[in-house]
């Protein structure tokens, strides 16, 4: 082969290989391609849930005569962490959590929220509730090993547990005649590793889950919701204003004060922001009711996990928030609800 022959055939060579790269390349491209195209399409149907028109409910914010005992009932629903798996052998057998677990601690809740209020806070004529879906509703995928041992896949999670928690708006609904339900995004539901800011509810699953149960009560007029696109939302009751975020804009809490601290921070950087008596938060794992400091912090419905285990935190248990907001008199009773039953659980 002459020199000449030798050169064309290194260069057809060397042609083929960039063109066999380029070709598989292509193929790559066209695989994302499909892949965006697919999530795109995905989020054009669910946007087209947050186009719709949320009622404001004129209920929460009526004017009553003074000596009135209505009152409103509050409750908190976060940091429920549904799917994720926590193991009774690696906390020294002070909780389990599994699906099944979980089913019937959000079974337990709806019960009590209605027990506690018929039985223990009687007295009061109650117009209706606000239930608030404080984030973290769902385990997620953010850290490797909750996706090594959640139960289920994030959208499956996400599906399943819609319709749980829709079952208990309609047996609130079915009692008390009303209720509405604002939603925030927590942490554990991003859908990104890292916490962004812009779109930061639209790309969180905690925002899907609100979503579908508005569509699930779109022709219910007893049920009104509350989904902003920010982190935030004020939620006027009667003439008291709570302000509803996650909580977790902040980060401390190991010292000697504790979750104090960084609460405080909270509620000052939020009051640049807004006007509210009371900042209602979840994210803390552990339940504080002190309206007049200005906070009411959710407990979880999780109870103690690993990480708190390792972490040296104070251990609770399993519990939520529940209060009453009265005219003029702000937040009054309040109460932990208790959703652990360890002999029903089985563990």
């Amino acid at each position: 082969m002459s020199l000449r022959d030798e050169t064309e055939a290194n260069t057809h060579d060397v042609q083929r290989a960039r063109n066999d790269a380029l070709a598989d390349d292509n193929g790559r491209l066209r695989k994302l391609v499909s892949e965006q195209q697919a999530r795109i399409d995905t989020l054009e149907r669910v946007a087209e849930y947050s186009g719709r028109a949320l009622r404001v409910p004129k209920w929460t914010t009526a004017r009553t005569k003074k000596g009135d005992k209505t009152a409103t009932l509050v409750s908190i629903l976060s940091d429920c962490h549904f799917d994720e798996w926590v193991n009774p052998s690696e906390i020294d057998g002070r909780n389990a959590y599994s699906r099944e677990i979980a089913e019937m601690r959000l079974e337990r809740y709806f019960a009590q929220v209605v027990r506690l209020s018929r039985d223990f806070m009687a007295g009061m004529t109650y117009d209706g509730v606000v239930l608030m879906l404080g984030g973290d509703l769902i385990s997620g995928d953010i850290h490797e090993e909750l996706s090594q041992t959640n139960e289920a896949q994030t959208l499956d999670t996400v599906l399943h547990w819609s319709g749980k928690i829709a079952a208990g708006i309609s047996a609130l609904s079915d009692e008390f005649g009303k209720v509405h339900v604002p939603v925030v995004v927590g942490n554990h539901g991003r859908r990104s590793r890292k916490p962004r800011a812009k779109g930061r509810a639209k790309d969180n699953y905690d925002w899907l889950i609100g979503q579908l149960l508005a569509r699930q009560f779109d022709a219910d007029e007893r049920v009104t919701f509350d989904i902003p696109d920010g982190t935030d939302t004020i939620v006027q009751v009667h003439d008291t204003n709570l302000l509803l975020t996650h909580g977790d804009q902040v980060s401390g809490g190991g010292g000697i004060g504790g979750h104090w601290p960084p609460l405080m921070r909270l509620i000052a950087k939020k009051r640049t922001r807004y006007q509210f008596d009371s900042l209602v938060c979840g994210h803390w794992h552990s339940l504080i009711m002190s309206p007049n400091q200005g906070l009411v912090v959710n407990g979880s419905l999780k109870g103690e996990d690993e990480y708190c285990a390792v972490m040296g935190f104070t251990p609770e248990p399993p519990q939520q928030a529940l209060f009453t907001v009265s005219p003029g008199r702000g937040v009054t009773f309040s109460a932990p609800v208790l959703v652990g039953d360890r002999k029903r659980e089985g563990w």
